[in-house]
């Protein structure tokens, strides 16, 4: 029996989810509206709560006015002769806004996003801050951010050691790679092969979920914007290692505590081993962390208490941007 690789399970992923888009898309607008009291009234207090908490902390604009700029709801529609359809942003947030009034408008940005945008506005992610921001996150291109697993290997089993297999475009990544490649607690490299950064060595062969799950210690470096594999690694058995985020998604990572949820490392790296050795000799404390991150990543896993915070997030924009009372 042939396994498929992490990238055929990926692109299979997509098109179940572009099948179902599809169909909530010829949907009438009147059911969505319909179904908001009910999505609500099955929350239970806690729930309800935890889903306001999470609302927040996504939702950190101002109050506005729409500009003459924005879109309405009802123009809302997906550009199938476009050359760059970015059907993993559209069809997500179309789900969410189709909730509300066809005569709202809205402002969005696609793609990664590294700036605060001029105008409140829907995106994928955002600089880490803890003031007000114009970006308020949404799940989109959840297909490929938002994968968790079930690891059956107990951490006790792995091997003591970090792997990383990462496109290395960027100067995060570089300089884990400048520091550490080729040490005997190391299995690290790249997977593109251009550009070779003057390191021709880097390029090594690409490896499975299943091999990166023996190890302890798996690198969550960012990349263009977050890193992608952190929240896999999160629900896995193995220690998340990276330095403190810089951006953060519909996951949070803003929120996610050092010593708690992953482990710490320098920007630069050269604690690397020094923190890797620390957990390995302190073993109930990796245990901790571990038990934190799955806590963390469960909260993401009820696709009802997903759509809620979705419905909140929105309901806050059009809300503090004059255009509608509470309706929650």
């Amino acid at each position: 029996m042939i396994n498929p690789t992490n990238r055929q399970l990926q692109q299979a992923r997509k098109v179940g989810n572009f099948i179902a888009d599809g169909w909530r898309y010829v949907l009438p607008g009147a059911w969505y509206r319909m179904r908001v009291p009910r999505i609500m009234a099955s929350l239970t207090d806690a729930e309800l709560e935890e889903a306001h908490r999470r609302a927040a902390y996504l939702n950190r604009m101002e109050q506005c006015r729409p500009g003459e700029e924005w879109i309405r709801v009802a123009d809302f529609r997906f550009p199938w002769r476009a050359r760059h359809r970015h059907s993993g942003y559209f069809f997500p947030l179309n789900h969410v806004l189709r909730h509300f009034c066809r005569d709202y408008r809205f402002s969005y940005v696609f793609g990664d996003l590294t700036e605060e945008p001029s105008v409140p506005s829907f995106v994928k992610c955002r600089p880490v801050s803890g003031g007000h921001s114009n970006a308020v996150v949404m799940k989109l291109n959840a297909v490929r951010h938002f994968r968790f697993i079930n690891d059956p290997v107990p951490w006790e089993s792995k091997s003591p050691r970090i792997v990383s297999r990462n496109y290395v475009y960027w100067p995060k990544r570089v300089r884990l790679l400048e520091r550490w490649f080729g040490h005997q607690a190391c299995d690290l490299g790249q997977i593109n092969a251009v550009p070779d950064h003057g390191h021709p060595e880097w390029l090594v062969p690409r490896m499975s979920l299943a091999e990166q799950l023996k190890f302890k210690f798996i690198s969550c470096i960012e990349g263009n914007d977050v890193a992608t594999n952190l929240k896999w690694v999160m629900s896995s058995n193995s220690l998340a290692v990276m330095p403190i985020p810089e951006y953060e998604t519909w996951f949070m990572e803003g929120a996610l505590r050092p010593g708690e949820h992953y482990v710490e490392v320098k920007p630069d790296y050269s604690d690397l081993l020094e923190r890797m050795e620390y957990y390995l000799e302190r073993p109930t404390l990796a245990r901790e962390i571990l038990d934190n991150a799955h806590e963390y990543v469960d909260r993401f896993r009820n696709p009802r208490m997903e759509l809620a915070v979705s419905l909140l997030v929105a309901e806050k924009y059009f809300r503090l941007s004059g255009q509608m009372e509470n309706f929650l």
